[in-house]
């Protein structure tokens, strides 16, 4: 039965209208989990100050709902992820008003990738989109994973981009089973297939207005950082960069031509304190130290010289990684082979080594040891 699945009380909770994660963090404070809640009668919820009609749907769900969820959730590439879930995404947990369930359909493990998000106008001029899509690219080939919505404009040459050197991941503003706009259902069939559709919205939801500013919480809270590569005065991408800043994340934009309508949101973000961007080594010189800590062992790291003779830290991994690398390029899926390391850290740890000095991106994809960079060749396997 459903009922005892342990997905149903937080389906229950999630399906009540007027709970969000405010009131469930405040409703945990007085029962010990979502099954106690789920199991409480409407008495004992008002009495802790929950509103009536919340209470009623909490005590009646709508259990057809539910079971409708549930199959959704068997398909080979859906999951649901509750927030006591370890493959919930640890960034967004941070976050204030982090949803308390997850829809994912693809691969779940991308959520927890180092991310990068690249929002903008629904509406850009030509040279936007060359510009968006040539950086997506460059970021998804150093390892980062391109976070975007899914939207028309910035944000489709933002995942068309990334899908030539790396993967992506969609935030919707509807359920998992839905694509908005329909012209990019194609989009994100091919952004499933090596990374992730995500939505705090369940099956069956459709596009609603209020959910696409809601949704970008989500964008920025994922990410490591948010870049605006074009965006007018009043576009949603600058309230997705003014919750980066308000959840402690780094902002980043593109100046455009002051002539140019849609590149007056940017100039805005610029004269607020955000990183102006002219080339993508402006971004990730700025997400480096955080890069290094996702990489980072907990093990005593090793000095290593670089390729400019001075001294770097790297953990034994890096190091690991390193000595399976010659002279000769060779491709990323090559060294998690050679290295037994897991392919969802190959790619930060690649950005974090060329970033310092040990190693160089070479034509397509490939990288290679940098001239004078030392390895131990018994690290690798």
């Amino acid at each position: 039965m459903s009922s005892s699945d342990p997905l149903y009380p937080w389906l229950v909770l999630a399906n009540a209208p007027g709970l969000g994660p405010k009131t469930l963090d405040r409703l945990l404070q007085r029962f010990a989990s979502p099954s106690e809640i789920a199991g409480a009668g409407r008495r004992e919820l008002t009495a802790v100050g929950l509103d009536p009609a919340v209470a009623a749907a909490i005590e009646a769900p709508d259990k057809a709902l539910i079971e409708a969820t549930l199959a959704w959730a068997e398909q080979g590439q859906a999951a649901i992820l509750t927030r006591d879930d370890p493959r919930y995404p640890a960034r967004l947990a941070a976050i204030d008003g982090a949803p308390f369930i997850l829809y994912v359909y693809g691969h779940s493990d991308t959520l927890n990738d180092p991310q990068l998000a690249i929002v903008g106008s629904r509406s850009p001029t030509p040279q936007g989109l060359a510009i968006t899509r040539a950086l997506a690219r460059r970021f998804a080939g150093d390892g980062l994973t391109i976070t975007s919505g899914l939207a028309s404009g910035i944000d489709g040459a933002a995942h068309e981009g990334a899908l030539e050197a790396g993967r992506t991941l969609a935030v919707l503003g509807t359920g998992p089973d839905r694509v908005y706009p329909a012209s990019h259902r194609g989009l994100a069939e091919r952004i499933a297939a090596s990374g992730a559709l995500v939505t705090e919205y369940p099956p069956g939801v459709g596009p609603r207005a209020g959910h696409f500013p809601r949704r970008n919480r989500l964008i920025s809270g994922l990410s490591l950082g948010t870049l605006v590569t074009e965006a007018a005065q009043r576009s949603g991408s600058l309230i997705t960069a003014r919750l980066a800043a308000e959840q402690g994340r780094e902002v980043f934009a593109v100046p455009g031509s002051i002539r140019n309508p849609r590149a007056r949101g940017c100039h805005a973000l610029i004269r607020q304190g955000a990183k102006l961007v002219e080339t993508a080594d402006d971004v990730l010189v700025e997400l480096l130290p955080q890069l290094a800590d996702i990489v980072a062992a907990p093990r005593q790291p090793e000095a290593l010289p670089s390729a400019g003779g001075t001294g770097a830290s790297l953990d034994e991994d890096c190091l690991r990684l390193l000595a399976c690398m010659g002279y000769d390029p060779i491709a990323p899926d090559e060294l998690i082979a050679r290295s037994g390391l897991p392919a969802a850290n190959v790619g930060s740890m690649l950005l974090l080594l060329e970033l310092q000095g040990h190693v160089s991106s070479c034509p397509g994809g490939r990288y290679c040891r940098e001239a004078g960079v030392g390895a131990q060749p018994g690290h690798c396997v």
